[in-house]
């Protein structure tokens, strides 16, 4: 079993950046991929940014990439996902999900087994 924590988000202007972070314990060593989702009120769950463990692959949505860069620190079983160059249709809340299954379909929420809290991201402009 793996938990996972979510911290980070706020409130920024637009042309801002946060970095949020996703602490990870128990069965961490059982991850193929650790990704980030988003949801706005009213929306579906969609896919950011994912890291795949094997090979250190990534992998970002077409709306961020090049704004968006996720990393991870494995002494700290911590994974983040700074945000720059913000805009307004980036606000939502940010969740951080882990997948222990293998394979082309990591952008799909139903893919991942364990999820954090989530966290809001506001971006004014």
């Amino acid at each position: 079993q793996v938990q996972l924590a979510d911290s980070g988000g706020g409130l920024v202007q637009a042309g801002g950046s946060l970095r949020l972070s996703c602490a990870a314990s128990g069965r961490t060593f059982s991850y193929s991929a650790v990704a980030w989702f988003r949801q706005a009120p009213g929306k579906e769950r969609e896919f950011v940014a994912a890291e795949i463990w094997s090979g250190g692959i990534t992998n970002y949505a077409d709306s961020v990439k090049g704004r968006f860069t996720i990393s991870r620190d494995n002494a700290k079983n911590t994974v983040y996902l700074q945000m720059n160059s913000l805009k307004p249709e980036d606000t939502a809340v940010y969740y951080c999900a882990a997948r222990t299954n293998t394979g082309p379909y990591f952008q799909r929420p139903n893919e991942y087994s364990a999820w954090g809290q989530g966290t809001q991201v506001t971006v004014s402009s």
